[in-house]
């Protein structure tokens, strides 16, 4: 991991090699760009690093030489462009390596402690506005269905600037309702929908439960115990059914940040983001719930403590989508 030193003076990362090599090939930086590994405080030029030095620079063999006659290896193919769910995603899972879950939790402990201010003020602006907009008759119901995806949208991208070490201000919290306002609404209704109709085959015998008590007046003035008890298809569908639903909500987590990030429609995301998870859903999952237990704690700090555990959330899963779905290049 590594941080650079801006022209303008500030500091961007810690980052992994790979995406210094893309700064450096995108212009962002150069080989006199001062430099410093993570936890090391002495600042050097990129040159000075055997990672980034010139192919036959001081220390480092020259290049090695193809035998007289034998002819170089064809070149790694790019990744075609496609919007094929199933290309984008298998390109992905052949690049990406197995996901190490505390790496990520221990990454988003590193960028909460060296962002800890705009972090936990981007997160609290966030979470502010979404409440505010709840609130408000009929548009809260509106915020419920369609904005939800675009207000975590906006905080993810947020987030991943921090990683990336590229710049990100207050703004970034309405990024998602700029130009991809309507797919991630899209993507936030297909979600709902999907995940009900997932749902309600193991979850009919519980509505038709609460619908019946409902049209029968049972529940008027009726002591709890006088109440008639649920058949056992109800606890039946219950345990079966919280398992595709438990599924599809790891699976599409990445849902809305590939549609901010990479630009997808969103069935695209929804199914790249299904497909390279399902790959490696048990260590996603540990990633969201030892995220979800972090959040848990912030509750028990009279709610004020998710202030500053929900950041660690957010940044774990955003270490996760980039192992998972922004992986190197070979």
């Amino acid at each position: 991991m590594f941080t650079i030193l801006g022209t303008d003076g500030k500091e961007y990362g810690p980052v992994p090699v790979h995406r210094v090599q893309e700064w450096i090939a995108g212009g962002r930086a150069n080989l006199q760009t001062k430099a410093r590994r993570d936890n090391d405080t002495e600042w050097k030029t990129l040159a000075d690093f055997a990672e980034f030095a010139p192919p036959g620079a001081a220390g480092l063999p020259p290049p090695i030489e193809p035998a007289a006659g034998a002819t170089a290896p064809d070149p790694v193919p790019a990744t075609p462009v496609s919007n094929d769910p199933r290309v984008i995603a298998d390109d992905l899972i052949a690049r990406a390596v197995p996901l190490d879950v505390f790496e990520c939790l221990s990454r988003s402990w590193h960028l909460w402690l060296a962002n800890f201010f705009p972090l936990v003020g981007i997160t609290l602006l966030s979470l502010a506005i979404q409440f505010a907009a709840g609130m408000i008759p009929i548009l809260g119901l509106f915020a419920g269905v369609f904005l939800n995806g675009v207000f975590y949208a906006g905080l993810y991208y947020y987030y991943l600037g921090k990683i990336r070490g590229e710049p990100r201000d207050v703004s970034a919290v309405f990024a998602g309702f700029s130009e991809p306002l309507v797919p991630l609404m899209l993507t936030t209704l297909l979600k709902l929908v999907l995940s009900f109709a997932v749902m309600l085959p193991f979850f009919w015998p519980l509505f038709g439960y609460i619908f019946k008590l409902i049209t029968s007046g049972a529940l008027r003035g009726h002591p709890p115990e006088t109440l008639p008890p649920p058949d056992n298809a109800i606890w039946i569908g219950l345990a079966f059914g919280i398992i595709p639903v438990v599924y599809i909500s790891v699976a599409w987590c990445f849902a809305f940040i590939l549609v901010i990030d990479k630009g997808l429609s969103p069935w695209t995301a929804m199914e790249v983001s299904r497909r390279v998870v399902t790959r490696q859903w048990f260590r996603v999952f540990f990633v969201l719930v030892l995220g979800y237990f972090l959040t848990l704690f912030g509750f028990l700090g009279l709610f004020i403590g998710i202030l500053f555990t929900l950041p660690l959330m957010f940044g774990a899963l955003l270490f996760a989508y980039e192992g998972l779905c922004n992986p190197p290049r070979p």
